[in-house]
């Protein structure tokens, strides 16, 4: 079982970066990827991006491409999602999950973007992008 927290979450104007962290307790942090998602009020919670267990493979929603980037230290047990040039649409809560899927799927690129395939979950942490 691993246990999830969040952090770097807050209040910050458009255009400028925060850095999510998911500090990961419990056994073999390694053997799971890792993904984050986020949830605006009224809306469902989509995927942002996510990473391998060895952090050789990451994958991106299109629309934070190119402005995010997902790492992992497996020796600290912690998952990084550094966001910049942020934007008011960002706003949300931003939750890490941990899946157990099978490295050798060769659908894993898919699955890892469907929040039915991750096991474990943190209680998430607020970004607000102002204007």
């Amino acid at each position: 079982q691993v246990q999830l927290v969040e952090s770097g979450g807050g209040l910050v104007q458009a255009g400028g970066s925060l850095r999510l962290s998911c500090a990961a307790s419990g056994r073999n942090f390694g053997s799971y990827h890792i993904g984050w998602f986020r949830q605006a009020p009224g809306k469902e919670r989509e995927f942002v991006a996510a990473i391998s267990q060895s952090g050789g493979s990451t994958y991106y929603e299109d629309s934070v491409k190119g402005r995010s980037t997902i790492s992992r230290d497996n020796a600290e047990d912690t998952v990084y999602l550094q966001m910049n040039s942020l934007k008011p649409e960002d706003t949300a809560a931003y939750y890490c999950a941990a899946s157990g899927l099978s490295p050798s799927n060769s659908a894993i690129a898919a699955m890892l973007r469907d929040i039915l395939e991750y096991d474990y979950w943190g209680q998430g942490t607020q970004v607000t992008v102002s204007s």
